[in-house]
């Protein structure tokens, strides 16, 4: 047997250092686990909640979408719904006119019934925001009166609306259709010989 020296027994003691006996961690990672899990757990169900809701809302949204599509093509189709409700008395009116205009000779009264028509279709395009241009004796304007004809004419200034033959018409201040008018140019200067 060989005697070790003293170095060499301290060196191998450095070798082969001694540990310590490890304390009982199997607990605390238990517990950690535990609670890794339970939130976990938590999270998942958090997951599964904002799914759903997600999937809620796409289907609103998708309800929304098919039930502004119906309502937009049932405007479409319906839109004129309150313009024909006011029409239809006219039409009433005209029937009523017609059967009396057979039925008599009187003229004077068809004339007058045939302007109480014209009152009552102006009344019901009135209501629906149709307002009738203004153009006789006035300034041409060509944002709502279209030159049909230019005349020659001492009565009236230039440029001014001397006829009109077809009334133009705004729809809430939008144009709908212009006046088609005759529109005054001064005459000619005729050359002194």
């Amino acid at each position: 047997m060989v005697k070790k020296t003293k170095k060499e027994t301290a060196q191998g003691s450095q070798e082969y250092p001694e540990t310590q006996p490890e304390e009982n961690t199997a607990g605390d990672d238990n517990n950690t686990i535990e609670t890794l899990m339970q939130q976990f757990q938590e999270k998942e169900k958090e997951a599964a909640e904002n799914y759903d809701k997600y999937v809620r809302a796409v289907a609103e949204l998708e309800n929304y979408k098919k039930r502004a599509a119906r309502d937009r093509a049932d405007s479409l189709k319906y839109g004129q719904e309150n313009l024909i409700k006011d029409i239809l008395p006219l039409m009433d009116s005209l029937d009523r006119a017609m059967a009396h205009a057979c039925k008599s000779n009187d003229f004077e009264a068809f004339k007058s019934g045939l302007q109480l028509l014209q009152n009552q279709l102006s009344s019901c395009l009135g209501k629906q925001g149709v307002e009738p241009i203004e153009a006789a004796g006035l300034d041409f304007d060509p944002n709502v009166h279209e030159a049909v004809l230019q005349v020659e004419s001492p009565d009236h200034g230039h440029n001014k609306v001397v006829q009109e033959f077809e009334k133009g018409y705004m729809l809430n201040g939008r144009l709908l259709r212009p006046s088609r008018v005759s529109v005054c140019r001064l005459p000619a200067k005729q050359d002194a010989h």
